[in-house]
């Protein structure tokens, strides 16, 4: 159920000091949700999420370069700034906090949050430095906001992963939440960078959750299979016409994304990311993998 409510936007240092204060002040547990803009459906459900969680919700709309890499689509990833304060309004968001990239990095930052091995591999093997980048603006938004709890969503399956552990190692006082990934009617994971599809782009896209989904069915058989299913689908789309760039197909435990084995048993993430065209896509499905017997 959407809520209208005010937004109050907090643009600079001063103003979000003093919205949480007043939410300390009045002993409401503070929610927040992290988002880099161009909402979606998808930020929608965490944003509706962290109402259920907390007495009163910030939002914060910052596209964060640290995260970009030098061939990355940071200068062209969308800003829709009225429309996103219009989505919070509509979903109960009290707070939107809009910071420019000085007030953020007034200076170029020379001590940053390291993601150390867990930022090297799958994603991060194919984006440098990106998950630095990531815990060093949480780490940041957490401090400025102060939330009890944080909501991420699970689509970005490695970047909560990497999140929770720094919470984790650096006993911060934040509960971590994921949120289920939110998906177009024909399957396509929502995100942001989604509008740059062509129609015949969007068509080779949707092998990533097609993929996904013959993998779910091939559980019972174990990972190897799992993976072995999936990689079919995959096969095809490098051969479309445009074709899918494949970057990785992987199987790894939720909390470590360290690759799997056919004895693993546990929680798992199949994690798919490729290219189309010029757009970068990730997607994933979390899987249970029961004790035999």
């Amino acid at each position: 159920m959407r809520v209208e409510a005010s937004v109050f936007l907090a643009d600079d240092l001063g103003k979000l000091d003093s919205a949480r204060a007043r939410a300390q002040a009045d002993g409401r547990r503070v929610a927040f949700v992290a988002t880099m803009g161009a909402l979606h459906e998808g930020h929608r459900s965490l944003i509706r999420k962290a109402r259920e969680l907390g007495d009163v919700v910030f939002v914060s709309i910052f596209v964060n370069p640290l995260q970009f890499g030098p061939n990355e689509d940071l200068d062209r990833y969308p800003r829709t700034l009225e429309a996103d304060l219009a989505v919070c309004r509509e979903e109960g968001a009290e707070v939107v906090f809009v910071p420019t990239q000085d007030m953020i990095y007034p200076r170029e930052p020379e001590v940053t949050v390291s993601s150390g091995r867990m930022g090297t591999i799958v994603e991060g093997a194919c984006r440098p430095g990106h998950f630095d980048g990531v815990l060093t603006i949480v780490m940041k938004l957490f401090n400025l906001i102060r939330p009890e709890v944080a909501v991420f969503g699970e689509k970005d399956a490695q970047q909560l992963a990497v999140i929770r552990r720094m919470v984790a190692d650096l006993e911060l006082p934040v509960e971590v939440v994921g949120c289920p990934t939110v998906r177009e009617p024909d399957g396509l994971a929502l995100s942001s960078r989604n509008r740059f599809l062509s129609t015949t782009e969007r068509a080779t896209a949707l092998a990533l959750s097609r993929a996904l989904w013959v993998g779910t069915q091939a559980v019972p058989a174990g990972p190897h299979e799992v993976v072995r299913a999936a990689q079919t689908i995959l096969d095809e789309a490098v051969k479309a016409d445009p074709p899918l760039e494949l970057d990785y197909l992987v199987l790894v435990d939720q909390d470590t994304f360290t690759e799997v084995d056919e004895t693993y048993t546990g929680t798992a993430v199949l994690a798919v990311a490729g290219r189309v065209g010029t757009t970068h896509l990730i997607d994933n499905v979390i899987l249970g993998f029961p004790p035999e017997g």
